[in-house]
């Protein structure tokens, strides 16, 4: 397998002969409003694209663990990518969202997999941030808490687990446990509300994933893209170098491509 960051969330996954884009977010730098924080106020996203989106638009299928945080999809991404193209959501709520913007090939994820030729896609459950306020923060905003992971299985390649946007919870434990990934992506951004209630996984919870799957290799994804993040790849660099696991884990920057066996 091969994990391409693009920017932010945004991947591309080449699998089992395969080529998935992840989350696709194409605005130009500075173009959207940022979100409140009491850090900065610059606006998304913070850098540009690494890669013209032509590009980036040739996949085998588009997979969006949650389409309505622009970060993840957005009007970009929904005029750049041909409505032909298979499309992966997380919910049937979102499928009829993607139907309705013309979207022809539009599957649900599932918590026991579905097959996309040689490769099986799972649902994993993601914590978007934990709690009440959380859930009324959300609320504030006019959006979905709502989020998933992914993970990829095909014979030949490692297993492969894409935690999302989710914090530590014991969610992602089970799938470490379930799936058993030889090789998982963190969105390790420490994205925060105003009040800085986590909605990304930050630094201990990126030691606690590290020690609870010792065997896994890990990638940082989500980094140095989007204005509430309180946690930069150098930071992270920093920490895990603290810590003693800085071999086990790849920072890519934008456009780096990663080979894993």
């Amino acid at each position: 397998m091969e994990f391409q960051q693009i920017r932010g969330a945004t991947s591309i996954v080449a699998f089992g002969g395969l080529r998935f884009l992840i989350d696709p977010f194409f605005a130009p730098k500075g173009s959207t409003p940022a979100i409140p924080s009491p850090y900065n106020d610059f606006p998304n996203p913070l850098v540009e694209l690494p890669l013209p989106v032509e590009e980036i638009v040739r996949v085998d299928a588009v997979i969006v663990t949650h389409m309505h945080h622009f970060d993840h999809f957005d009007e970009h991404a929904a005029r750049a990518i041909p409505h032909a193209l298979p499309i992966f959501v997380q919910s049937e709520k979102e499928a009829a969202d993607m139907a309705a913007l013309g979207f022809e090939k539009v599957t649900v994820l599932s918590d026991d997999g579905v097959d996309f030729g040689p490769v099986r896609l799972y649902r994993t459950e993601a914590l978007h941030g934990a709690g009440e306020h959380s859930r009324r923060m959300y609320e504030a905003f006019g959006l979905p808490g709502e989020a998933s992971g992914i993970v990829f299985k095909a014979e030949g390649e490692p297993v492969f687990y894409m935690a999302g946007d989710t914090v530590w919870f014991e969610g992602v434990a089970e799938a470490l446990d379930r799936f058993r990934p030889a090789v998982v992506a963190l969105n390790a951004a420490w994205a925060q509300f105003p009040d800085g209630t986590p909605i990304l996984m930050g630094p201990d919870d990126i030691e606690t994933a590290l020690r609870y799957a010792p065997e896994a290799r890990f990638i940082a994804t989500h980094m140095d893209a989007v204005n509430h993040a309180r946690l930069d790849r150098a930071g992270l660099r920093s920490f895990l170098m603290e810590r003693g696991l800085e071999e086990r884990f790849s920072i890519p920057e934008d456009g780096e491509c990663k080979a894993f066996s």
